[in-house]
């Protein structure tokens, strides 16, 4: 893909500006891929399933092609504004983003959101060592198939709700992640005219914990066994939404270009 290629593309009428900045990059189910320019360029640079594959080395040529021309678009408009960005990156700043991101990371919200992953993880594997040892000891309520679990027949409720929380599982912590470092960023400058990205990401992460409430809600109707488990966890996630909830009070008002409504009644 050329500059301008690219150009074109960021130009037509039909993308959502920014639509992908706030998104799941759950592609396979968005109803917005139509208008998102990321989209429509990783769909031309990325025709097939193979030349998905993170381990394939074609995979990687094109995202070094991108990458060169978003930087050559970055430098161009750079100069056009009169902005020299090899004076805006100094060692103060790297320290400052280093200092950000450690703050971030040890924040009570992120703490919780990877010991939620750690509880996924935990749980199906202690699902998968039992399937295989006690199977037909076990009173399911239906033998399902859960990708990378068990030997079980498969159920598409089931295995939809596994699915979604598989791929809310680390998005959580990587979302409240950015919005507490984006916190940090916002104080040194802040913007009050316009609407927090530290809100926006804490939004998507909020989804994602609702979705995969959701969906451990599901999943605890199979596997009545492990009710105690699975409850142990709802409560855990429930617990960090609250929290998620008080330390950014104005998340659930961000809108999301695209994927919500501006309220013109407000």
């Amino acid at each position: 893909m050329d500059k301008e290629h690219f150009k074109m593309l960021a130009g037509n009428p039909k993308f959502i500006t920014g639509i992908y900045n706030y998104c799941d990059r759950w592609c396979e189910r968005c109803p917005f891929t139509s208008r998102c320019m990321n989209f429509a360029i990783a769909s031309e640079q990325f025709p097939d399933q193979e030349g998905c594959d993170i381990n394939n080395e074609a995979f990687w040529h094109k995202l070094s092609e991108t990458f060169r021309v978003t930087l050559e678009l970055l430098k161009e408009a750079a100069e056009e504004k009169g902005i020299d960005l090899d004076a805006l990156s100094t060692e103060k700043d790297a320290e400052q983003e280093k200092l950000n991101e450690e703050i971030a990371g040890n924040h009570e919200c992120c703490r919780m959101a990877k010991a939620y992953a750690d509880m996924v993880d935990n749980w199906f594997n202690s699902v998968q060592a039992v399937s295989a040892q006690e199977q037909d000891d076990l009173d399911f309520k239906a033998h399902v198939e859960i990708p990378n679990v068990g030997p079980f027949r498969e159920t598409d409720a089931c295995e939809d709700a596994v699915e979604v929380v598989r791929w809310y599982q680390h998005q959580i912590y990587v979302k409240l992640r950015r919005a507490l470092r984006g916190v940090l960023e916002e104080k040194l400058e802040p913007l009050d005219e316009f609407a927090k990205d530290s809100d926006g990401s804490a939004k998507v992460a909020l989804i994602a914990m609702d979705r995969s409430i959701s969906a451990w809600g599901e999943i605890r109707t199979w596997f009545l066994p492990y009710e105690s488990e699975i409850l142990d966890i709802l409560m855990h996630l429930e617990l960090l939404r609250r929290k998620v909830e008080k330390v950014f009070p104005d998340a659930r008002a961000f809108i999301r270009p695209g994927f919500d409504k501006v309220d013109l009644n407000s």
